[in-house]
């Protein structure tokens, strides 16, 4: 039997774990003051699932707005670890350049990934048995989450939003090309794809033929033109390979715009990361964010 004084002690544990079970979830919106730069502030944003509220950074100009809206959507990994170490994902020097244009910047961390944690919506499953139409339309659901919160905020247009993915961010945005274009006018898709790097090996991509079967499917359903970006030295999704995507996304009926950048660093899958990166795409970013007031609609 249990020694009697043990008793109160066990009793207290058991009703502070009741009391932090029952205590509510953080309330979602801004978490704290605004800091630098650019107005940074951490927000509490929703995601597909409900029990998972996604820690996000959002980036605002000056003034009251409302500003046009760009999200980011990050980069991911079938690596349970890594994902949980993964840092707030931020993208300073692309954000900073989007903050500059007049636009408010929103980067929401997805489920699965760092602080955010919760139960990881957009896994691919195995080599041989990925699923990356699917993955690609979790890692959507999950943007449209954020940003459809987001997106009440007084300080926002509602209308007319930038979508710049990376990596599987992009390859989600690739998946939400299919909505309407008044909502998402634009989409940059910095190396979409799922599935590189297979075995942590370079120019090595699991299942490539089911990557560019999905990059069909998106096309098939795209509404909104995308400016397909990668860099020369992409050793994640090579421009060659990068090329066949598109071309696959192009056939089904999707309107993209492809473009190789020059090499960045020792490794280009990273180059939107960078202020030097952010620098090389301007160009081809300037010319997508001017194109969207001029064409409503990719198809």
């Amino acid at each position: 039997m249990r020694p009697l004084n043990m008793l109160p002690a066990l009793v207290l544990v058991a009703a502070l774990g009741v009391k932090a079970a029952a205590a509510p979830q953080p309330s979602l919106g801004a978490q704290g003051p605004e800091g630098e730069p650019h107005r940074l502030q951490q927000w509490l944003v929703p995601s597909p699932d409900s029990a998972t509220a996604a820690h996000a950074v959002l980036f605002r100009p000056p003034g009251r707005g409302p500003f046009p809206l760009a999200v980011i959507a990050h980069a991911s990994t079938q690596n349970v670890l890594r994902r949980a170490q993964m840092p707030q994902p931020e993208y300073r020097a692309l954000a900073g350049w989007l903050v500059a244009r007049g636009f408010a910047v929103l980067v929401p961390e997805r489920p699965g990934h760092g602080a955010t944690g919760g139960k990881y919506l957009e896994d691919q499953g195995g080599c041989d048995e990925a699923d990356y139409a699917k993955s690609g339309r979790a890692t959507a659901d999950a943007i449209a989450a954020a940003t459809g919160f987001i997106r009440k905020q007084p300080f926002i247009r509602a209308e007319g939003m930038v979508v710049i993915g990376h990596s599987a961010g992009a390859w989600g945005a690739l998946a939400l090309a299919g909505e309407d274009p008044k909502n998402v006018a634009a989409i940059i898709a910095f190396a979409p794809g799922r599935g590189g790097h297979a075995d942590d090996s370079s120019n090595r991509v699991c299942a490539p033929h089911t990557l560019m079967a999905a990059a069909g499917e998106f096309g098939q359903a795209a509404r909104v033109r995308v400016t397909w970006l990668v860099a020369a030295n992409d050793s994640y999704f090579s421009p060659a390979f990068s090329r066949q995507l598109a071309d696959a996304f192009r056939a089904a009926g999707g309107k993209a715009d492809f473009r190789v950048l020059p090499a960045h660093g020792s490794e280009g899958h990273w180059l939107m990361e960078t202020g030097g990166g952010v620098s090389l795409a301007g160009p081809e970013l300037d010319h997508a964010l001017k194109a969207r007031s001029r064409t409503p609609a990719a198809k």
